[in-house]
């Protein structure tokens, strides 16, 4: 390359032409380099363990990634992050090998890098966004693995960095729930200045992130210690907390909080009102996750087991389908099945996922529907009767419909079932708060620019808005929501 560009010296080219030479040669060399692959446990062994799936990537592997970025002068990657992450800024922080640089870059403005980089989609995000994929059709910088990557070396450095904080201004606000969207509103809120206590219904903190994404995916403890970075920028939290029934609104307010936001999730369960469906053995995956994640019911030693099954169907296609038909396996079921009535290719669930419960030798019934159970004599499910589907015209969703193929039906053994067809928003907070304005589907309604709901101290995101949202997407609603209520706090103390 510096022998083209001596030539061009001689021509009497300009620098500046010259520097644009240099940038192309460098990119075509940078495209040429093949994207970094996340290792991971053998399939077949760790569909016996609890053990986190992907292992991680080397500083090397990681600043060999980091050397494909292209160096965008308008980078789109960061279009495509609801937290706003400077992507360009912390991946050549990785590049110069300033890992403590990217970790610090990332936690500006995301509060759980080590868990994105583990389940956010970037696939359909950030890394859907990249040059590579947008102009050369070709395989993305590996965004997430290098969050993670990032992430995990802060943590077993010991130098965790804690995000820079205004000076306390003495104002109380609350944040209820601590799944993703409560955490990261948390974290901004205490960035301005605020008192900041976050009231968890349930007995740890975390919320969908320990009680709803099994360990081989996101370990607890990688989870605790980014709480535990919380608690050190002042976060209060406060569990078995039920606002709404431990604590009215009112009485909050009585007690001198100024301004809450609502992150209380989607934790009601869906069910598909088919016969048979209140047998025994048959679960919610709210239920099923939450006992085996949170109520450690894969112990036999514990006070509240959950039934295992030899033979488990989980019916639906998201990832928390995947996770419920992981986990069954690594429960011990010799046969694990995904009953999903569309196609393979309408799947919701992550690639990812995907790919690892085929290799986990999870059972794929696509285009199938169960529309009965049957029980044994003690009232536990030992068969379901499926029928065969066929795809139809685009529905609302953007997926062919799924049609009922007529005289199709025929029975599969099971002594489990996991429905996992999609939860609805928790209804605590909501029944609390008579002037609160709900849509149909028992979301809080909001200004989405603001996150405000109809109550002005109220603001609100996640699932308890979105119905049903990624991690990231939640964080998003969070971090938006702290502005609108710093503002919101602001405007009224001046008007005091």
């Amino acid at each position: 390359m510096e022998n083209i560009i001596a030539e061009y010296i001689k021509e009497g080219r300009s620098e500046a032409w010259r520097a644009e030479l240099r940038k192309s040669m460098k990119a075509k060399e940078r495209t040429s380099l093949e994207r970094v692959q996340m290792p991971e446990q053998e399939p077949l062994v760790r569909n016996k363990n609890i053990v986190e799936v992907n292992l991680g990537i080397t500083e090397q592997m990681a600043v060999a990634e980091a050397h494909r970025c292209l160096d965008c002068p308008q980078p789109t990657c960061t279009i495509g992050c609801p937290v706003g992450i400077n992507i360009p800024k912390f991946i050549k922080k990785i590049e110069s090998k300033d890992f403590l640089g990217a970790a610090a870059t990332i936690k500006e403005t995301n509060a759980l890098p080590a868990v994105c980089g583990r389940v956010c989609p970037q696939e359909k995000q950030c890394e859907l966004n990249c040059f590579y994929t947008d102009k050369l059709h070709a395989t993305p910088i590996a965004i997430g693995h290098l969050e993670r990557f990032a992430a995990d070396y802060e943590r077993n450095s010991g130098k965790m960095n804690i995000p820079d904080i205004a000076e306390p201004n003495g104002i109380k606000v609350a944040v209820v729930g601590s799944g993703p969207s409560g955490l990261a509103a948390a974290g901004d809120l205490a960035k301005f200045g605020y008192d900041v206590t976050v009231f968890e219904a349930l007995h740890e903190i975390g919320g969908v992130l320990k009680y709803g994404i099994p360990e081989f995916r996101l370990p607890n403890d990688i989870v605790d210690v980014e709480i535990e970075n919380m608690r050190k920028m002042g976060i209060k939290f406060r569990t078995d907390f039920i606002v709404g029934k431990t604590a009215s609104f009112e009485e909050l307010r009585a007690r001198g909080f100024k301004a809450f936001f609502v992150g209380s999730g989607a934790g009601l369960p869906r069910f598909m009102n088919i016969p048979g469906e209140n047998y025994n053995g048959i679960f919610s995956s709210n239920e099923y996750l939450t006992r085996v994640n949170l109520m450690k019911a894969a112990h036999e030693d514990y006070d509240t087991p959950v039934l295992a099954g030899k033979n488990v169907a989980v019916v639906g296609g998201g990832n928390t389908a995947m996770d419920s038909v992981r986990t069954s396996k690594r429960l011990g079921a010799k046969r694990s099945m995904i009953i999903y009535r569309r196609s393979l290719e309408e799947m919701p669930a992550r690639l990812e996922e995907v790919h690892h419960a085929m290799a986990e030798d999870i059972e794929f019934m696509n285009l199938h529907n169960p529309v009965e159970y049957f029980a044994d004599e003690n009232g536990r499910v030992n068969k379901m009767r499926v029928q065969k589907m066929e795809l139809g015209e685009p529905d609302a969703s953007g997926r062919r419909r799924p049609i009922p193929i007529e005289g199709s039906e025929f029975d599969i053994d099971v002594d489990t079932v996991v429905v996992a067809v999609g939860v609805s928003p928790n209804p605590i907070v909501p029944s609390s708060l008579k002037d609160l304005k709900m849509t149909d589907w028992g979301t809080i309604v909001v200004n989405k620019d603001t996150m405000q709901s109809s109550i002005p101290d109220i603001f609100a995101g996640g699932d308890i808005v979105r119905g049903g949202a990624t991690v990231i997407l939640a964080m998003g609603d969070g971090r938006k929501a702290a502005v609108g209520m710093h503002q919101y706090i602001q405007e009224k103390v001046k008007a005091n």
